[in-house]
């Protein structure tokens, strides 16, 4: 039984998974405002860590939104 929690993502996995550009992913891991690592010079991310982003990110937002 394959673990999804422990799925590893490409940089073009995650822009489709994100439903944006894999330029906005590339700049994102880059500057390391989303979780990610590399492995032999491309971009990798854990499909956890961008789930645990995305609950981060939509956080941020209401909070933004409440003030």
């Amino acid at each position: 039984m394959k673990d999804d929690a422990a799925e590893i993502f490409t940089l073009d996995e995650v822009a489709a998974y994100l439903k944006v550009g894999k330029r906005t992913v590339y700049r994102l891991a880059a500057a390391k405002k989303i979780p990610a690592f590399k492995v032999g010079g491309t971009w990798r991310f854990q499909r956890q860590e961008i789930d645990q982003w995305i609950t981060e990110q939509t956080e941020r937002g209401r909070q933004g939104r409440e003030g």
